[in-house]
């Protein structure tokens, strides 16, 4: 039995593009032909905006097929995912300055400055970059200048802050598909992903893996020779570290099948989770750690989670709740929330097409949505401001709206509503008049420039708008990317309550905005959460699952979620609350 945590997300296209575009920037810094440089960043571009599995193409001996991709690029795939490695790209990196390669991956810091500052001030590594940083010898260089080097300076604070961590996405993806491994190639009798990804959290440090097995040498052989592997930390009798490609680490312990369950709670964690186990166990006179629950040395829990839990006077408490937040008072009193699901999604309600920056139609969006066993969808593209990403003039969105309705009258059971993000404007207007604005079922609000400029106002104004549903992905920010705006988020929550606004929990890996514990503070206050996905293309559409992770670690329940709701009561929710505000007005 495979105890996973299934993701229909897939990042081999976009592990590949990360390779191609390092070795763009390397070969950028080494001065090297233009030509060149800039293939690879077309390939990347071109992976990264793939809306296949590259894995599908292979099989289908495609891959010359996609633009931007030439055979010599096609090659370096087709050896990526027959090998896990790109040989151009092991040659570069075992010769390029490791402390270069490291400054690749700061904020800010783009190849050129990094050529320009190895050149003339021989920096070599981070440390080096930090002294010219305070000196100010950076700031003096052709084309810098202090504001640049602040910018830099704050790339590098977001950096280290941020280094050694694997989205989400990314660990499980790669834990996925090593269980498919092992479970296929040494018959486990059981087997999990453990740690920080079971209990969903944004980031990890490391991929955990636990395995039930008679023959742990062969689990170990098996997990040390699989494709990927870079490097063998280390391999023991029971458990083993590896490093891949990709530059993570992911750790395998093979325990006795007896003490399977305990051994899954343990290494589950949290650190803080256990120690609140281990006290409250101490106390019933009971010992507890990775081989079961013991009175007096006799063994007297083994064989699930719940038996522990329950040996321990508790109910069972969901991976993601395990964080000593309050779980274990409120599992003794059996009073702990009930999650929220997958299967409570009935809709997503900001979704892209290519209308704007999508890349698909709204009728295969909606087919997608709708064979996810949603009810409904809302077309969300961006207005006019944001000319980055193809925003709709206020002619464009009348021709969408005209498309939509005609589409409803195709489907049975589903809806496509009228939507769209509105980018919240310097001083805090709408994008879109009113009168357009009112055409709409969801309207979707969102900061998506100048971040510095009063963010917390900008969102506080723009949510006087009667006809605002949602804001869009409240802090702006990118994990291990971009720190978000400097938004006063209480703020923010009790203007959504006093509004009847809801704010996004965004569901896509990079972002996941809200966080979990802001998204506990507005489940406290009351005010719904909005889980979309922020697709632009019919795959995202399963970053859902992100998003519920997220969801599931800040408490959320079914009530406390706007797309829970069917379609009716959003759409009759919205009529209330504008005619409510209308009345106020002509008072």
């Amino acid at each position: 039995m495979v105890k996973g945590l299934k993701s229909a997300f897939t990042m081999k296209n976009q592990e590949i593009a990360d390779i191609f575009s390092t070795i763009a920037d390397i070969l950028e810094i080494q001065n090297e032909n233009q030509f060149k440089v800039n293939a690879y960043r077309k390939a990347a571009r071109a992976l990264t905006d793939l809306n296949v599995d590259i894995e599908q193409l292979q099989q289908q001996d495609q891959l010359s097929s996609i633009p931007g991709v030439g055979k010599a690029i096609a090659k370096k795939i087709d050896q990526y995912l027959n090998t896990g490695k790109i040989q151009k790209y092991e040659e570069l990196i075992s010769e390029f300055p490791k402390g270069l390669l490291e400054l690749l991956k700061i904020q800010n810091l783009g190849p050129k400055t990094i050529a320009l500052a190895a050149k003339k001030l021989n920096v070599q590594n981070l440390d080096d970059l930090l002294v010219v940083i305070e000196n100010g010898s950076l700031s003096k260089l052709p084309g810098m200048g202090e504001k640049k080097v602040q910018k830099i300076k704050a790339g590098v604070d977001y950096y280290l802050s941020s280094r050694g961590n694997i989205l989400i996405s990314q660990a499980l993806t790669v834990a996925e598909e090593i269980v498919r491994h092992l479970a296929e190639t040494s018959n486990p009798e059981d087997i999990s992903i453990a740690g920080s990804i079971r209990r969903m959290k944004e980031t990890v440090h490391d991929i955990d893996i636990l395995v039930a097995s008679k023959q742990p040498k062969s689990c170990i052989k098996n997990f040390v020779d699989f494709k990927g592997v870079r490097e063998v930390i280390a391999a023991g009798e029971t458990k083993a570290s590896i490093r891949r490609t990709d530059g993570s680490q992911v750790d395998l312990r093979v325990v006795s099948p007896e003490n399977f369950a305990a051994a899954l709670l343990y290494f589950t964690g949290s650190k803080a989770h256990n120690v609140k186990l281990r006290s409250l166990a101490k106390n019933k006179s009971l010992k507890i750690n990775e081989y079961g629950v013991f009175k007096n040395d006799r063994k007297i829990a083994t064989d699930s989670e719940e038996d522990i839990y329950r040996k321990l006077g508790l109910s069972w408490i969901a991976p993601e709740l395990r964080e000593d937040r309050g779980e274990v008072e409120l599992a003794e009193e059996n009073r702990l929330p009930v999650l929220i699901n997958r299967e409570d999604i009935l809709g997503d309600l900001h979704v892209h097409s290519n209308y704007s920056d999508g890349h698909h139609s709204i009728e295969s969006m909606a087919e997608s949505a709708a064979a996810m066993g949603y009810q409904y969808i809302a077309i969300c593209d961006h207005s006019k401001s944001a000319n980055y990403a193809n925003g709709l003039s206020a002619e464009k969105l009348e021709q969408q709206i005209k498309e939509i309705d005609s589409l409803n009258q195709r489907f049975d059971n589903f809806k496509i509503l009228k939507g769209a993000e509105v980018d919240i404007l310097p001083d805090g207007a709408l994008d879109f008049p009113d009168n357009l604005l009112q055409q709409l079922d969801i309207i979707v609000a969102s900061i998506h420039s100048a971040f510095n400029q009063n963010p917390t106002e900008r969102i506080l104004t723009a949510m006087n708008n009667s006809y605002v549903d949602i804001i869009g992905h409240p802090t702006g920010r990118l994990i291990n990317q971009r720190q978000g705006y400097d938004v006063d988020l209480a703020k923010v929550v009790e203007k959504a309550q006093q509004k009847g606004i809801a704010l996004e929990l965004n569901a896509h890996p990079l972002r996941l905005d809200l966080n979990d514990v802001d998204a506990k503070m507005a489940k406290d206050s009351g005010i719904k959460i909005a889980i979309n996905t922020d697709a632009h293309a019919t795959k995202d559409l399963n970053f859902i699952e992100f998003g519920i992770g997220v969801a599931r670690r800040a408490w959320l329940e079914k009530n406390d979620v706007l797309n829970c709701q069917t379609c009716q009561k959003i759409l009759n929710n919205k009529r209330k609350k504008q005619d409510t505000q209308n009345e106020m007005l002509e008072k």
